[in-house]
């Protein structure tokens, strides 16, 4: 299996994410640049966090324009798995790959720090390795991290089992229904705030973010 790393300019975590994959995970992964017009090859792509394009216009709108995004598009409707952690989120949403939008958190100040998290889905790609119902812990670093819907589109997001995670104890950001990531309706779509590839290491405290990535792996080897 190999993994797309889309890098955009002003990304940072792009680089955690191929560690992520590259040394802990052992697969096959390549960083593909945002002026890129082709995945093929390629069986899975994520979309790092960061600030792209420094976060100008609105998080995310710009890089949705990148020449990138139309094969990334096409990847989702062929059924293929796209991950996008934090500014990766915004900017599956403003591609319109997501339904909603992440606006300025209600603290109008950027958040950093970890946050507790409950499964709602664990029948996903993305979630398989998880319990139903799971608390676990990852970091958020973001300053425009308000999941926003309106109420049709939150209503048919819980109906179909698309919100996959939700903060629990304390929403750190005003996300409507404490969301804090969803998929597209076919499901091979994710996006979320939190940053599961930071929570991969026991060494650094935390591993709750790595079965994430063995659901990827382990979704791709029962299609297989």
């Amino acid at each position: 299996m190999k993994f797309a790393v889309v890098v955009f300019p002003g990304s940072n975590c792009d680089v955690d994410l191929f560690e992520t994959l590259d040394n802990i995970l052992k697969v096959d992964v390549e960083y593909v640049d945002y002026r890129q017009d082709s995945l093929d090859g390629f069986d899975a792509v994520m979309i790092p966090g960061g600030f792209s394009y420094g976060d100008y216009l609105r998080s995310g709108a710009i890089a949705s324009l990148a020449p990138i995004m139309q094969p990334i598009k096409e990847f989702a409707q062929a059924g293929k798995p796209v991950f996008g952690t934090c500014n990766g989120f915004q900017i599956l949403t403003e591609a319109g790959l997501l339904p909603g939008a992440l606006k300025r958190n209600d603290s109008l100040k950027f958040i950093c720090k970890t946050v507790q998290l409950e499964v709602v889905n664990n029948q996903t790609a993305f979630t398989n390795q998880y319990q139903t119902q799971e608390h676990i812990a990852l970091p958020i670093a973001h300053a425009d991290g308000s999941y926003y819907a309106d109420e049709a589109t939150l209503a048919e997001l819980e109906a179909n089992g698309q919100v996959v995670f939700r903060y629990v104890g304390e929403n750190p950001n005003g996300s409507l229904h404490d969301i804090a990531g969803i998929t597209n309706k076919a499901g091979n779509v994710l996006g979320m705030m939190p940053h599961p590839e930071r929570a991969v290491e026991a060494l650094l405290g935390n591993e709750d973010g790595l079965r994430l990535f063995l659901s990827i792996l382990e979704s791709q080897k029962l299609e297989g």
